[in-house]
């Protein structure tokens, strides 16, 4: 009898479950670009990185090799007259200069005085968290230079002034040909390349810092320079040009994962975050988009290999100087390489179709040495939990997630803008999230119907017991079960939610929510599978109670049935 009343007590509950409003409404499908997905997820990792040196910097005063020039204005008379240049002036001098800057070191010499400046020099990069504490991977070239390159980048930067003073003292010994610009161009880079060959640098000191948003959330506009050491280095390009630095007194930072070289090949698309310079080294943008990370995309167009044996992978995914050390995704969402390099054009400008990636099999070797081990930080994941319920519409679900994500990490740099947008989508009326009221509907309408399909089966059940088992000499008990309220607290054991039991992960007092998962985002090629949304819990048990108190309890759930049917205006089933 008590299988046959499970079982219609299981039939009982499913129709509760059919009932108009109160079934659990299916996940919806994440309606947004992979690229979309990707940069939300990842960008709060990408950092912004700073190299500066500051340095005692000294170079000639350059004199002049007049028999060198000699011979060289002679060749352009020849040049002349053999029709190769032509006879104005500005031609001969256009020549002159051409051909000093192909070896400004044979047309000018040191001299006295010394020119000293106090200066400073630096570079921009891409940085990206691997562990909550503050271990960060980026490109080797980005934390350091050897001094040949250090020398050219001082002539750049620190050395303009005294460059340009060069330039225009050559160009007034010409003579009056300060309107030719390409004149007055190579004349500059005359200096810039003789100035590199013969500079002295002392006292030099160097820094390491990463830029990031003050406390509040939000990437704020007046941002903060970070110190950070230098753990591991690796070979620059074309070798293992990878690094490992360390932000002290950091905890709970946004991460991103790290994949395999096999997760990608030939043809699939990847994707890259990082900070062209282009975009921060220019006035035309304030400092908070400054600090907002790049997306680009591109094809998977071929695996390459050094002479030395070091792996590349070549890329159609747009990258800038600046770039240099950002993290390179597979569709997942995982890190499968860091970009290096890309091949530049004699303009200086890059070349689509030629940046270069180092697999991510050499970032782990770097990683193995120091013993650091990749992992994901608590607001990573709460923050990613949040991001799939926001990008579903599930706006008051996903909004106590992100406030989780606040708590853990005060500076993440984009959680207060998705605080506002998840408020301003809920007032817009635009939230799917599923009923917060429903486990109540199911517990407490849900449990009248049951109790009352329940209780008729026991007074059937009862009736056919009477003409078996004689009356019992107990006094009937009353649990106190009011029409409509299951009972408070753990319910018997066995019985579940229908008698009271809360489900796994409620507490007593509290309303109970189910919340349902939601799928990574697929490709158009790709299947999305929904995991059943509603969970029964609450299982009957399969045999009667047993001992001299059974009919009592019986005798006492009868009463309160009768009550429930005056309630309900339905009529007692015959005795």
């Amino acid at each position: 009898m008590w299988r046959r009343i499970s079982a219609i007590a299981a039939l009982a509950m499913a129709g509760v479950l059919a009932l108009p409003g109160a079934a659990m409404a299916k996940p919806k499908e994440l309606d947004v670009p992979v690229g979309t997905w990707l940069a939300a997820r990842t960008h709060p990792a990408v950092q912004l990185t700073s190299v500066s040196y500051t340095a005692d910097v000294a170079v000639p005063t350059p004199v002049a090799n007049l028999d060198a020039i000699r011979k060289l204005t002679q060749q352009g008379i020849a040049a002349v007259q053999s029709g190769k240049i032509s006879a104005d002036e500005n031609s001969i001098y256009r020549w002159v200069v051409q051909q000093m800057a192909k070896d400004p070191g044979r047309y000018f010499s040191p001299g006295a005085p010394e020119r000293v400046v106090e200066a400073s020099a630096g570079g921009l990069c891409t940085g990206w968290w691997v562990t909550p504490d503050g271990y960060m991977v980026t490109a080797a070239h980005c934390v350091g230079q050897e001094d040949e390159e250090l020398a050219q980048t001082f002539a750049a930067q620190a050395l303009t002034e005294v460059n340009k003073k060069d330039a225009a003292d050559l160009i007034a010994d010409l003579g009056d040909v300060a309107s030719d610009d390409e004149i007055v161009r190579t004349a500059s880079k005359i200096f810039q390349i003789w100035n590199a060959d013969n500079i002295k640098i002392r006292n030099v000191k160097s820094g390491l810092s990463l830029l990031q948003s003050l406390p509040g959330g939000g990437v704020d506009k007046t941002a903060k320079s970070v110190p950070i050491e230098l753990v591991a280095k690796g070979t620059v390009y074309p070798g293992k040009d990878v690094a490992i630095l360390k932000a002290n007194g950091q905890n709970n930072l946004p991460t991103v994962p790290l994949g395999q070289d096999s997760d990608v090949r030939v043809g699939d698309t990847l994707y890259i975050s990082g900070f062209p310079g282009t975009v921060t080294q220019t006035s035309i943008f304030n400092v908070e988009s400054k600090l907002d990370p790049a997306f680009t995309e591109g094809p998977y167009n071929a695996s390459r290999q050094t002479p030395e044996g070091v792996p590349y992978i070549q890329t159609q995914a747009p990258s800038y100087p600046g770039n240099s050390g950002g993290p390179v995704f597979s569709r997942d969402g995982n890190v499968i390489g860091i970009l290096v390099g890309g091949l530049i054009q004699q303009d200086g400008g890059s070349t689509e179709g030629e940046s270069f990636v180092l697999p991510v099999s050499i970032v782990k070797e770097k990683l193995n040495e120091k013993n650091i081990k990749p992992a994901e930080s608590a607001t990573t994941k709460a923050y990613n939990e949040a991001l799939d319920l926001f990008f579903a519409d599930h706006y008051s679900e996903a909004l106590p997630k992100f406030r989780e994500v606040q708590a853990l990490q005060p500076n993440h740099p984009y959680v207060a803008k998705y605080i506002t947008d998840s408020q301003q989508a809920i007032t817009a009326g635009k939230d799917q999230s599923s009923s917060p009221i429903l486990p109540w509907i199911l517990w407490g309408g849900g449990g009248l119907v049951v109790l009352f399909v329940v209780g008729t089966l026991v007074a059937v059940a009862r009736g056919k017991r009477r003409a078996k088992t004689p009356p019992s000499s107990f006094p009937p008990v009353s649990y106190g079960v009011q029409p409509g309220h299951p009972p408070q607290g753990p319910g018997p054991q066995g019985y579940g939610q229908q008698y009271g039991g809360l489900p796994p992960g409620a507490s007593a007092g509290q309303p109970y929510q189910q919340r349902p998962p939601y799928p990574l985002p697929a490709g158009p090629d790709e299947t999305r599978s929904v995991r059943p949304q509603a969970q029964q819990y609450g299982t009957p048990p399969q045999s009667q109670p047993q001992g001299p108190g059974a009919n009592t309890r019986i005798a006492g759930l009868e009463a309160e049935l009768e009550e429930l049917r005056r309630n309900m205006r339905q009529r007692p089933p015959e005795q």
